[in-house]
């Protein structure tokens, strides 16, 4: 079995050093971003195609609550727009724009800024930033790029069919929701990586199978870019439990409790995966030491079969005058070859008894 090698992430900052500090500088190759809104109150919950940006306070001021997801950071011009439509903090718009970010809480004014990772899991293991400004009636999210059945897709669906249970919550309960999805969709994820550990294992119990060492490389490479994604972000939900933010409400609260014992699971769960992997790196190297050991007795073995033969043929293939008294009398033996051979086959056959009785080859036979 083998695994396509994956390049390991480099991240750039878009800003260079000694920069002003809250500048919004996008990568140039980054998506064109495309706004998503969802809007409810307590009879309706809609959902729009934001066109211009210029509608949205309208739509603050109509509903309770409005979640506004933007899909791309290639505009800044953009997404400055937003930041001073929502009076966002520039070193909290900054932090969005720059993708490398580990998952974080940061109150300022007005808002939360909270980044998360998700992770994707097609051929390769991919994680993207969710940046998350939590505000007294808004939820604005900035995703890298739009990506078909992300863990929000689901949640969207809730909202349109079952908003009532939103309703019952602020913009915080929504918040929590986010992350609730994000979190879930680990879970799947560490599944795949604990069938593939199985598997490998498997592979290097059975003789008949061969296992690459690059492919338990790549299974220790991805669980630690989880553990990269995990462990911040652990950290990040029990800080939203410690600390008493003014926008998130002590109903809520106990929802990101839950979010929070979730993300502990994942870590253990991943630390016992990771774990596993580099035992699979010993079992690799014990198992192809055992089957050089292996093929280094049957060649031995071999070997010590051909010395007596061997030993027979050099006599008996010396050339002498058979006339002389005193030289070998099997030479003029018509039956000599055959003799010959008969004793080499009663050696052999001895000697791979005797190897067997010692439980040098085979599994123990004539004892």
């Amino acid at each position: 079995m083998s695994r396509t090698r994956k390049k390991k992430p480099r991240f750039s900052r878009q800003t260079h050093p000694g920069s002003q500090p809250g500048l919004v500088v996008v990568d140039p190759a980054a998506q064109r971003p495309t706004i998503t809104a969802f809007a409810y109150g307590q009879t309706t919950c809609e959902r729009i195609e934001i066109k211009d940006i210029e509608t949205i306070p309208a739509l603050l001021q109509r509903h309770a609550v409005t979640w506004i997801n933007v899909d791309g950071l290639g505009d800044a011009t953009v997404i400055q727009s937003l930041g001073q439509m929502f009076q966002l903090h520039p070193l909290a718009l900054e932090d969005a724009v720059n993708v490398h970010q580990r998952p974080k809480v940061e109150e300022y004014p007005g808002h939360l800024f909270i980044v998360a990772r998700m992770i994707h899991l097609n051929s390769i293991l991919a994680s993207e930033q969710i940046s998350i400004f939590l505000g007294k009636n808004f939820v604005l999210t900035f995703q890298e790029e739009t990506r078909p059945g992300d863990p929000f897709d689901p949640l969207r669906t809730r909202l349109l069919s079952d908003k009532d249970v939103f309703t019952k919550h602020g913009a915080d309960y929504l918040a929590y929701r986010l992350l609730d999805a994000i979190v879930d969709s680990y879970f799947p994820v560490l599944e795949y990586y604990g069938e593939k550990i199985d598997e490998l294992e498997a592979g290097l119990l059975e003789a008949q199978r061969q296992v690459e060492l690059g492919s338990i490389h790549a299974i220790k490479q991805e669980l630690l870019q989880l553990r990269r994604a995990l462990w911040p972000m652990r950290d990040m939900l029990y800080s939203l439990l410690r600390d008493k933010q003014e926008l998130v409400a002590e109903t809520t609260r106990v929802y990101f409790r839950d979010c929070y014992d979730h993300t502990v699971q994942l870590v253990d769960l991943l630390e016992i995966y990771r774990e596993l992997g580099s035992d699979l790196r010993d079992l690799y190297l014990s198992s192809m030491s055992n089957r050089m050991n292996e093929i280094m007795k049957v060649l031995t073995i071999i070997s010590t079969v051909f010395i007596p033969l061997t030993f027979i043929a050099g006599v008996y293939g010396m050339n002498f005058h058979t006339e002389h008294p005193l030289n070998m009398p099997e030479l003029s033996s018509p039956y000599g070859y055959i003799v010959t051979m008969a004793v080499m086959g009663v050696i052999t056959l001895g000697m791979l008894v005797y190897f067997v009785r010692k439980g040098w080859i085979g599994s123990g036979w004539f004892k």
